[in-house]
């Protein structure tokens, strides 16, 4: 997935040996990267505390997985931040119920996430080889309520809509309208918004009653959101 740099960053030199080790740094990971920054949605640290990230990362780059920063998967694309990860799922105040919509899949850990949360997750991701990777990935780790296409994710996924919640991983440089056509009056879409390889806005929008209302969350950077030629 995509990136941000945050103001606040701590980061943990581990030399990882063993499961015991992830566990240890995983769970040292929400404590003082996520719950210290407000993160308080029991759901969301549940899944944080429960999916192995370190899974989600080259296998050269394991040791990086717990710490306070992006990793880079290649193909310029990193897996986002856990504090990022975190806030972007507790922003959506997902019911158990919810059927999710991702844009970016990336090495498939946000899906992994929301998937701990939500009955049914749906992402795309344009660059082939990650997307197959990622389905793999998650089909190994035997997350069956994940469905994972490989496409252009400005437009959706609409057979398979309407969406309760919208997750976008990289930036646009405005809120696609697929996107808004396929969120669920009451829904939330969150997403990065504003020129690619600059400052952007993380957006929440919310859907009631047929209108949208944007809200400003905070300054992020993230990659570009890809487009088919």
């Amino acid at each position: 997935m995509k990136e941000l740099v945050c103001i606040l960053s701590i980061v943990f030199a581990i030399d990882f040996q063993g499961n015991d080790d992830y566990e240890v740094a995983r769970k040292r990971m929400v404590s003082t990267q996520i719950k210290m920054r407000g993160i308080h949605d029991t759901a969301t640290l549940a899944a944080m505390l429960s999916v192995p990230r370190h899974k989600f990362v080259p296998a050269d780059l394991t040791h990086l997985a717990y710490r306070d920063r992006p990793v880079r998967i290649g193909y310029g694309q990193t897996i986002s931040q856990p504090y990022m990860v975190a806030f972007m799922t507790e922003i959506l105040q997902l019911e158990k119920d919810f059927k999710v919509l991702e844009i970016g899949t990336g090495s498939g850990y946000q899906a992994a996430i929301l998937a701990e949360i939500v009955d049914s997750v749906y992402t795309l991701e344009i660059i082939t080889a990650l997307g197959t990777a990622a389905k793999k990935r998650l089909e190994d780790m035997d997350y069956d309520n994940i469905s994972v296409k490989n496409t252009d994710g400005y437009f959706g996924w609409k057979e398979k809509g309407p969406f309760d919640a919208i997750i976008v991983t990289a930036a646009a440089e405005h809120v696609p309208p697929p996107l808004l056509a396929q969120l669920k009056d009451g829904g939330r879409m969150i997403i990065p918004v504003g020129s690619p390889f600059m400052i952007q806005q993380l957006l929440l929008v919310e859907k009631e009653d047929n209108r949208t209302k944007t809200k400003n969350l905070m300054f992020v950077r993230f990659v570009p959101l890809t487009r088919s030629d």
